[in-house]
């Protein structure tokens, strides 16, 4: 048995460009700009297959809008290892849950040597790094592409010697330094989180500060505030002796710790200066904002109450087809908006929960409320009475008044909603602009980019393509 969901889950093979989308209702007159989104779509290599949601290879897709129309295209990313597998019709590189490269000899060679065959496999996020476009894995290998035509141009190097195995796919952009901030993993006998700062239009990475860890966390993103860095070392550790020794995919050598506290690690952006917050034990994958209030930096982020999300996300339970008599074995674990107060001079941390009902994909008006008090939270929900359900709703979070406003459809299954601002809003409108977010419509097999009012969180229009387009992650509106 299948979910109703499976299709959002499956191989895209089509590559178009089209010139005009059909328009459904009327998109505002001032919107243009373009929508570039990454996300899996093969999951299949000749007869291997990949395990993970988070390892299909990266496909791109653009929306772009001017005068009230839409055009579409779509393209795979030209990765190494997605070019390896179309050349070779075999899985090459490591991928989060997926490792072609069983011998430990040759994962020595791999992780120790020039010869590493780690993923470059940009299906995350999108940004820019020096003027230039690029796809983000967790992996600190960006590849370029042309925005235009959605061509890739080439793996994009930095002008440091700044040695990192991981990192997040979420960098922020700081426009009052003209810089953007991000961190490194080095796994080995000293592991480190060392975090940095990239200047506007440089590829130049400056150090801001090395923290040392036994037993490094797995963080997919982080906070920033105007003052500090904020890293959240969750309980789920990896021993990296493992990832040479064990012959397991990356992800499964890392353990729960139930009895650890998560730990919040807040660095001071001008002195690099560590304290350390410590709470009980939760899991994230995303941050929705930070700010400063008080002397107390506070960090709101959807929360899980352990990893068990990571293991709910491979394919054949996605799918429904590991067998069981349920839909899925493993239900999706529920998570909170949570915000968390840190005392930067004392080291504690409060918690209150904020909404039950935006679940993940956060998104904030990024040109306002970063690191700024904001009101609105916007993001995806499921059904809490459906424990075999996903993502099937798009919801706005008041989060001084506690309230939310919810979009959904029968069989419409939404992903990230990205807001862009209104032209005309005003400094007290952090909400006026609009909503955008790719849906897949189960029934007919097709997938529309939806645009809400991202005030009255009602439908403008929904622009169809010709296919599905497989559920992706992330992506970003380019004005």
């Amino acid at each position: 048995m299948t979910n109703a969901y499976s299709l959002g889950f499956t191989t895209l093979d089509e590559e178009v460009k089209l010139r005009d989308v059909p328009v459904q209702g009327r998109l505002p007159p001032w919107l243009a700009g373009t929508l570039v989104r990454t996300g899996p779509a093969r999951y299949e290599v000749g007869d291997q297959r990949l395990r993970h949601w988070f390892d299909g290879y990266a496909m791109l897709h653009a929306f772009s809008f001017g005068g009230g129309t839409v055009s579409y295209a779509n393209r795979f990313l030209g990765s190494r290892a997605y070019n390896h597998a179309k050349r070779h019709g075999a899985i090459g590189y490591h991928e989060f849950a997926t490792d072609p490269c069983r011998s430990i000899f040759k994962r020595f060679v791999h992780l120790f040597t020039k010869q590493r065959n780690v993923t470059d496999n940009g299906n995350v996020s999108i940004s820019k790094i020096a003027d230039q476009f690029v796809a983000l894995t967790e992996i600190p290998l960006p590849v370029a592409f042309d925005k235009a035509t959605l061509e890739t141009t080439g793996g994009i190097g930095y002008d440091d010697a700044l040695g990192g195995d991981y990192t997040t796919a979420h960098p922020h952009f700081d426009p009052m330094r003209g810089e953007a901030v991000s961190f490194l993993i080095h796994f080995g006998l000293k592991s480190t989180y060392t975090v940095y700062r990239l200047p506007r239009g440089s590829k130049r990475r400056v150090p801001l500060a090395t923290i040392p860890t036994k037993r490094p966390a797995y963080i997919h993103s982080f906070g920033i505030t105007p003052n500090y860095v904020i890293l959240v070392e969750n309980p789920h550790r990896v021993n990296p002796l493992d990832l040479l020794l064990s012959g397991r995919p990356f992800i499964e050598n890392y353990r729960w710790h139930a009895k650890e506290p998560t730990t919040f690690i807040l660095v001071h952006r001008e002195s690099g200066a560590v304290t350390r917050c410590p709470t009980d034990p939760f899991f994230a994958f995303h941050h929705v904002n930070a700010f400063e209030r008080d002397g107390a930096v506070i960090a709101d982020l959807c929360a899980y109450d352990n990893a068990d999300i990571i293991d709910a996300l491979y394919l054949d339970n996605l799918r429904g087809e590991n067998g069981a008599k349920s839909t899925r074995a493993l239900p999706t674990p529920p998570s909170q908006l949570r915000r968390y107060t840190l005392d930067p001079r004392t080291g504690s941390a409060g918690c209150a929960i904020v909404s039950d009902q935006l679940t993940e994909l956060p998104q904030i008006n990024y040109d306002r409320a970063n690191m700024q008090a904001y009101r609105f939270a916007y993001g995806t929900g499921v059904d809490s009475a459906d424990p075999n359900g996903f993502i099937d709703r798009l919801v706005k979070v008041d989060i001084d008044e506690r309230d939310a406003r919810v979009w959904r459809e029968p069989s419409c299954y939404p992903g990230e909603p990205v807001f862009v601002p209104s032209p005309e809003s005003h400094e007290d409108a952090e909400d006026a602009g609009l909503i955008l977010s790719v849906v897949l419509d189960a029934e007919r097999a097709h997938s529309f980019l939806l645009v809400l009012d991202a005030r009255s969180f009602t439908e403008l229009a929904r622009c169809e393509v010709p296919h599905h387009i497989p559920f992706g992650f992330h992506g970003t509106f380019f004005g």
